[in-house]
């Protein structure tokens, strides 16, 4: 008896242990669940790990299946090994095969061309942006309002219908082929221009720097607007020139945006697609795009297609890093005070401020005012140039105008074209809505949490698509569409949507985020007091209050995706949406349809445009103003 007491009292103080561990752990498993509970009792919350996995899904896996797909046999290279085994021959390849000189034709010469074209672009807009950013700010310019107005015009269009202007304006009848057509200088002038100043690389230099530089006019001009103007008042009273003012005050004050103008414009330019398409290939430009796209659609060379497709988004990625690094230890520039910011305005002078003005509006209207005339009147000319052969044949026809193309018919009559239309508007409302809501919802995530390590996560994320060109972004997605999982999207608009909708996420994000920034917390927790539910509290109290700010991050995607091309080339017919069909028509020269068919693109772009500043009371020219 005494023997099995102890063995009794072991037995009771191992329930009781086991008791216990059980306890404990109810306890810490009942602490966890109320956590979370407490956690995901906030809408904010919610969001946050909704969109983490949303965007990790969209964005991040993508990416790394990019890579992977760079080091992978595809069907049709069977003659690398296994289809699915790992390689290294398409990073090879494209660097150091010798071979008919393949590495550089395939890669360092369109990255050369790539380079250069996206220096001259910036040089362009720099210098065009800023010098009439500067007349207007500091100056006595005396058609400001004009200038602010017009002046946006090139940058709101498409880049790739400055380019179909410029084709306009200077083609003649001394190039080759069929290119051989009148332009409007030719007709006007007698003038012919050398093949060079119409195809190749200085065209598509030319007008990605044209296209850009309203958008270093809004940066650049944002600055001088609304720095401090005491400094150069005070350096004004010491008796420096106005040239020294400009060299030791002025200059460093704008650096930031003045680099972050030139990396945003270079990263830009050295992966656009559109214009080099447009210009270049015709004089015989090829550029990493171009090379890109043509590897791509050859099933032979497709691996190699994707390694360029990495190599552009990571020089594209490296660049904004490095604006990104630049602006953020420039910070100690305060350019905004208390004080006053009167300037005294720079005097053009009797015969300078006639002249000047002169040739700014001659320059802002033949950019923005005549390219809207020129593909009027060429979707109107029997024969390019010749006004004296004005017809509304190809507008109103229903033969075929075109042996290459079927059913190419009048604009008017073309079920094509028009259904094109309406499925960019489909596809242009879809991912505006589904952007524009995400963009509202993340930022409302982003700002009620401001400072977590998850809301930098979504927030970053919502971001990087911004950071990819569009290009590579839409190969990520062509690959995706070929595995047997997501096969039924290859080709519909489905992928288009979900493409284009992340693809612009970050406008809305941004705009979503800063809309909720500048609503103070005291709003909505006054309706929380009075028991008013989440969903009614955004749509009855924060939405009408922010509304401007929240339209804009639905139209502003809806904008982008009605002009454009680079991103939907790769995953869509020639037939599908309308910028498609203008390419399709453009490489078969169809000039008086293809001209047709941008003038309806750019009208509702810019209706669009003029709607987006009717509803929110904002305007892209308000960065600088008049």
């Amino acid at each position: 008896m005494d023997e099995t007491l102890p063995l009794n009292e072991n037995q009771n103080n191992s329930s009781n242990n086991n008791e216990n561990n059980e306890k404990k752990s109810l306890s810490t498993f009942g602490k966890i669940l109320n956590s979370l509970k407490s956690y995901f009792s906030k809408p904010s919350n919610i969001i946050l790990v909704v969109f983490a996995i949303i965007l990790a899904i969209t964005v991040l896996i993508p990416l790394v299946y990019l890579l992977y797909n760079t080091v992978t046999i595809h069907i049709g290279e069977e003659r690398l090994g296994d289809v699915g085994a790992l390689t290294l021959d398409h990073w090879a390849k494209i660097f150091s095969e010798k071979k008919f000189n393949y590495a550089v034709n395939a890669f360092y010469l369109p990255l050369k061309n790539s380079v250069l074209m996206a220096i001259v672009a910036c040089i362009i807009s720099v210098c065009i942006g800023g010098g009439i950013a500067w007349l207007i700010t500091r100056s006595d310019f005396p058609a400001k309002k004009f200038i602010s107005l017009v002046f946006v015009f090139p940058y709101i269009m498409p880049s790739w219908s400055i380019a179909m202007f410029w084709e306009n304006f200077f083609k003649n009848t001394g190039l080759e082929g069929i290119q051989a057509q009148m332009g409007m200088l030719q007709s006007l002038t007698g003038i012919i221009t050398p093949a060079n100043l119409v195809y190749g690389f200085w065209p598509c230099a030319i007008c990605l720097g044209i296209h850009y530089a309203p958008f270093a006019y809004i940066l650049i001009g944002g600055i001088l607007r609304n720095m401090d103007a005491n400094l150069e008042e005070a350096a004004t009273i010491l008796k420096a020139s106005r040239f020294k003012i400009l060299y030791r005050i002025t200059l460093p004050i704008v650096m930031p945006a003045l680099l972050s103008t030139v990396l945003l414009v270079f990263a830009s330019s050295v992966s656009s697609y559109t214009v080099p398409a447009f210009l270049g290939t015709k004089g015989g430009l090829i550029t990493l795009s171009l090379k890109m796209r043509q590897l791509i659609s050859s099933p032979q060379y497709k691996g190699q297609g994707y390694v360029l497709a990495t190599i552009l988004m990571l020089f594209s990625i490296i660049i904004l890093m490095i604006n990104q690094f630049v602006t953020n230890s420039r910070r100690s520039f305060t350019t905004v005070t208390g004080k006053s910011s009167q300037v005294s305005l720079v005097k053009l002078g009797k015969v300078g401020k006639p002249v000047i003005t002169a040739l700014v509006i001659f320059y802002a209207a033949f950019f923005a005012i005549v390219p809207l005339i020129s593909f009027a009147l060429e979707s109107f000319l029997e024969v390019s140039g010749n006004y004296s052969t004005f017809t509304t044949y190809y507008w109103t026809t229903t033969e075929v105008t075109n042996t290459y193309i079927q059913n190419s018919v009048g604009i008017l009559h073309n079920k094509e074209i028009w259904s094109a239309f309406l499925n960019s508007l489909l596809l242009s409302g879809a991912c505006a809505l589904i952007a524009g809501t995400c963009g509202i919802l993340i930022g409302y995530g982003t700002a009620k949490r401001r400072g977590s390590k998850l809301a930098n996560f979504v927030s970053n994320v919502a971001f990087l698509p911004y950071l990819i060109p569009a290009m590579s972004f839409a190969t990520i997605y062509l690959i995706i569409s070929y595995t047997p999982t997501f096969g039924f999207l290859n080709g519909s608009l489905l992928l288009l949507i979900i493409v284009g909708s992340v693809k612009f996420l970050p406008f809305a994000s941004r705009s979503g985020t800063n809309a909720m920034l500048q609503l103070s917390n005291e709003i909505e927790e006054a309706a929380v007091i009075v028991g008013v539910p989440w969903w009614k509290r955004m749509t009855r109290v924060l939405f009408p209050i922010q509304k401007s700010s929240f339209i804009s991050g639905y139209l502003l995607p809806f904008v982008s995706c009605m002009r454009e091309l680079t991103l939907f080339v790769l995953l869509t017919g020639s037939g599908t949406i309308l910028t498609a069909v203008l390419e399709n028509y453009e490489k078969y020269d169809c000039t008086q349809i293809s001209n047709g068919i941008n003038l309806i693109i750019i009208v509702s772009v810019l209706a669009i445009n003029l709607l987006v500043n009717k509803l929110t009371g904002a305007s892209i020219d308000k960065g600088v103003g008049g």
